[in-house]
């Protein structure tokens, strides 16, 4: 795996000798095919529906390579959650098709922004495709990794990638909790068969 990684660093024009060890974007182990004459044990749009009945947060993961011409990067994810308290461990996942990914693993590091209840227009804005997510959105940098820590979240998890593991079409991203803070008070953006959705009283 450190190979390819430095091979794809190196494609790109990126050191490969100076800073934390690079991470693979897209690890590419052999993965189970379905056979022509076997059928897929779900269909994809029911998969859909039903999985879509489990309500969660919504965040924004965003990072910041200092080499990267594009600025920063960043994009919606809905499939976060915490994995450890010693070492203080996240996770989440990404599509392997994702045009984010790769700029997020070059970094090394990323900032998971949770979004509050207002938020979902911001939510929108990074979940379009080939846009430019940040135009007019104000960010300063977090404490431990510099990535981009969006203003008026209600939360924020500072990280650097430990490990990504494959996981069919995604990849499952695990970080090391740098720093975090949170503000008191501040109602999450709830995301719920296709819908944002807040707590009521």
């Amino acid at each position: 795996m450190a190979a390819t990684a430095v091979r794809y660093l190196r494609s790109v024009g990126a050191s490969t000798t100076a800073g934390p060890a690079p991470v693979d974007p897209l690890p590419r182990p052999d993965l189970r095919a379905v056979a022509e004459d076997e059928r897929l044990p779900v269909d994809p749009a029911e998969f859909r529906r039903v999985l879509g009945h489990f309500a969660s947060g919504v965040t924004i993961v965003t990072a910041r390579d200092p080499d990267d011409a594009e600025g920063p990067a960043g994009f919606a994810c809905q499939s976060f959650a915490s994995l450890s308290l010693d070492p203080p461990l996240v996770t989440f996942m990404v599509a392997r098709t994702s045009t984010t990914w790769p700029r997020i693993a070059r970094a090394g590091a990323f900032c998971v922004n949770i979004l509050g209840a207002d938020q979902g227009a911001l939510c929108r804005s990074f979940a379009v495709s080939g846009a430019d997510k940040f135009a007019g959105v104000s960010y300063e940098a977090a404490p431990a990794t510099g990535s981009p820590l969006l203003d008026s979240v209600p939360a924020w998890i500072d990280c650097r990638i430990q490990t990504v593991h494959t996981g069919g079409d995604h990849l499952i991203v695990v970080g090391r909790v740098e720093a975090l803070g949170a503000a008191d008070g501040s109602d999450p953006l709830l995301f719920h068969r296709g819908r944002f959705g807040r707590f009521s009283e």
